[in-house]
């Protein structure tokens, strides 16, 4: 683990072996307990590693991460405003004490670090929530993820790096701290403005950026998050394309494009402190903070989880304790009678703006319509287009839920023919007794079985998406958060809608064809939903029908008409 000095920025401690010693780490690992990484773990132990999280030297024991949530600081005294924590399941911290080693791997079970655990706890998630997010509302990322994603128990402790994890993707542009702050060095750059992004670039973005460095008698940053960031955004592949497409804008030798492989938490004021942070550990002495910076957007009543400057608020005070100076992100507009970009703060009354919401953006990318040049480079607007087709062109996920016997998959199945007659795309049906002997055949009817059926039912679907068809799943699929589950995954890379089939109790017994609800009601079956185990109707499906009062081709007709309506087909 080395310490040093560098112009640019403070003390930078990466936390990898020297060769000789990671050989023999990699030897001992062997018979440590295992744990596979999550990706957002992974992206915080690349971080931890090559000293973007400078200070840090491993996931955070109890007192510091009490400290962090309670008031930003580590027991040191030092200034960090995110819990950076190793999150497992109880099943694997049962057999872990204080004082052990464990394996850190990646998905395919390569080696990237062990952990020294020093502490060994379950913390209160919810509690952490409200303390460095604010909230427990699922609407904000960092929140949902605390409540229903992670896992129980923290460990905490000192990481040994064997070797950094591995990206195929945009090398060139993948650099650590201890690299960056060397190009600097290498070009002269004494001052240097990071702008932090996780969006594609359009001019507004270029004159702004521009303008700061230009203030600032500073060279540019581009430094885009592309590790974990706000479900729904734009994926990173796409928007690397854009940024580079954006960099030939700028004058020659005056910008660095580098990536940095962050998993955002959407912290609001604490993100940006920590932004600043990991921006001085890469030597940058200027942070770009926008209005709402890192903001998740509004919460289950609509209303802004932060206030609009608060991250500005937050970061100014600390500033000169963190030794970075913040650039308040300044407003820009097309005013056009001057064909230009100004700051809002210097239109006159006389100037005629022009204006392009993002919502009106995305309206016109979907539906295939003109976007003007002086809101967006053409190249990059083709990278956009490219990526996402208008919606008819999408994939698209048909998801029935409802009881046994409620006429699901008769439904689904006459759905199926209709769009299958279309032709635009292809169609597959996951049905649920189709699904659980091919794909789920050795899984019980536990809870834990009856999601996991139901994930993976999920990740088929989505899968199918993803490469532009269309998956009609009909499972009964009883529980709401392992719905939400698979609407957040499916939803991420194409249309998601969801058909309840509220048909009653009373009518899909009455059917029972299998007689699969006369046995549940003498016990023979145990756990069946709707007669001992329940069954969470949906409370916002797109669709809800009742096949008591219409027939599956009614039903089906009901839904194309629906999916005509969102714009997935024509």
């Amino acid at each position: 683990m080395g310490a040093f000095k560098e112009p640019h920025g403070g003390e930078l401690k990466e936390l990898y072996l020297p060769e000789r010693q990671a050989d023999e780490e990699k030897e001992k690992a062997r018979d440590y307990p295992s744990w596979d990484l999550t990706p957002r773990q992974l992206c915080d132990l690349d971080l931890l590693m090559n000293g973007a999280f400078s200070p840090l030297e491993g996931f955070l024991g109890r007192e510091d991460y009490d400290a962090v949530c309670s008031g930003m600081r580590l027991t040191s005294g030092v200034l960090w405003p995110i819990p950076i924590t190793l999150d497992v399941s109880q099943d694997f911290a049962d057999g872990i004490e204080a004082g052990q080693a464990i394996a850190l791997r990646d998905a395919e079970g390569v080696l990237i670090a062990t952990l020294e655990v020093s502490d060994l706890w379950t913390p209160d998630r919810a509690e952490e929530a409200r303390q460095v997010y604010g909230t427990t509302d699922d609407n904000h990322p960092a929140a949902a993820f605390l409540l229903h994603h992670s896992n129980p128990v923290y460990l905490g402790g000192r990481i040994r790096g064997v070797e950094p994890p591995t990206y195929y993707d945009f090398k060139l542009l993948r650099d650590t701290p201890s690299e960056l702050r060397g190009r600097f060095r290498k070009l002269g750059w004494r001052k240097v403005v990071a702008f932090q992004t996780r969006n594609p670039l359009h001019r507004a973005h270029q004159e702004l950026t521009f303008r700061a460095a230009r203030e600032a008698e500073a060279n540019l940053l581009i430094q885009p998050v592309v590790g974990m960031t706000k479900p729904g955004d734009i994926d990173h592949f796409t928007r690397v394309r854009c940024y580079e497409h954006v960099l030939e804008q700028y004058p020659e030798q005056t910008t660095a494009l580098s990536l940095l492989n962050l998993a955002m938490r959407m912290g609001g004021p604490r993100e940006a402190m920590w932004h600043a942070i990991i921006r001085k550990n890469y030597g940058c002495t200027h942070l770009i903070v926008g209005r709402d910076h890192a903001g998740p957007g509004v919460d289950s009543d609509g209303n802004p989880f932060y206030g609009p400057y608060d991250a500005q608020e937050l970061l100014r005070e600390h500033q000169d304790e963190l030794d970075i100076t913040m650039v308040p992100f300044k407003n820009m507009v097309y005013v056009e009678n001057k064909a230009e970009y100004l700051p809002d703060d210097e239109v006159e009354s006389s100037d005629k703006i022009l204006t392009l919401s993002g919502t009106e953006f995305r309206r016109r990318l979907r539906e295939g319509l003109d976007i003007p040049e002086w809101f967006s480079y053409p190249k990059v607007v083709n990278e956009l287009r490219k990526a996402h087709p208008p919606k008819h062109e999408q994939g698209f996920t048909v998801f029935f839920t409802g009881l046994s016997g409620s006429g699901k998959s008769t439904v689904a199945n006459a759905l199926m023919v209709k769009l299958m007659e279309d032709g635009s795309r292809p169609v597959t049906l996951l049905d649920g007794d189709v699904v659980r002997k091919n794909l789920s055949s050795e899984l019980t009817f536990s809870k834990e079985h009856r999601d996991l059926n139901i994930q993976r039912i999920g990740y088929v679907a989505s899968e199918i998406t993803k490469n532009r068809g269309i998956a009609i799943c009909a499972p009964i699929a009883p529980y709401a958060s392992t719905r939400r589950q698979v609407r957040e995954t499916i939803g991420a890379v194409g249309g998601f809608v969801e058909v309840f089939v509220s048909t009653s109790l009373e009518v899909c017994e009455s059917r029972d064809r299998k007689g699969l609800y006369a046995k549940a009601r003498a016990g023979i079956i145990k756990g069946f939903t709707g007669i001992d185990d329940p069954y969470e109707a949906p409370e916002n499906a797109e669709i809800v029908i009742d096949t008591a009062e219409l027939t599956p081709d009614l039903a089906a007709h009901r839904i194309l008409i629906t999916l005509e309506k969102l714009g997935y087909i024509r």
